[in-house]
């Protein structure tokens, strides 16, 4: 049994780890997409040990055209799950919430809508960090009452 491991093996498992360290990232931090097979249990969604939880959700309405004007900070979002919407493949939730512009945040409370920023004709993202989180608090403070 050779208990040395060769020039080209440990090359390769540098490889490999390499590229598992470049992996991991993108899976602890990508961003989940939603469509109109799943909106509704998104949005209404409760932890298996949290139903007495308040359930915060932040959906993004996003397209592709315009990408360069998403919200860019969607990994910081404190106290809520956040969500984005390709609006090419959820017509029925573009329609139900009149999403005319993309951009557009909506955030909902138990599953019903609490705020929305919505995109203006410059077609920038309608919201910063600091402005979508300062809801979600309202929101879990407006829940309290």
């Amino acid at each position: 049994m050779n208990v040395f491991i060769s020039y080209k093996e440990k090359i390769e498992m540098k490889k490999i780890f390499l590229f598992l360290m470049l992996l991991f990232p993108l899976f602890s931090f990508s961003q989940e997409w939603i469509d109109d097979s799943n909106f509704e249990d998104k949005i209404n969604h409760k932890e298996a040990f949290g139903d007495d939880e308040v359930s915060i959700v932040v959906i993004e309405f996003w397209a592709k055209f315009n990408e360069a004007n998403a919200f860019p900070d969607w990994d910081k979002v404190k106290g809520a799950k956040y969500y984005r919407v390709d609006i090419s493949k959820a017509p029925v939730a573009k329609k139900k919430y009149r999403i005319s512009m993309a951009p557009t945040l909506i955030v909902f409370l138990d599953g019903s809508k609490e705020d929305d920023f919505k995109a203006g004709l410059d077609l920038e993202c309608p919201v910063d960090l600091n402005e979508l989180q300062e809801a979600i608090n309202d929101a879990k403070k407006a829940s309290q009452f």
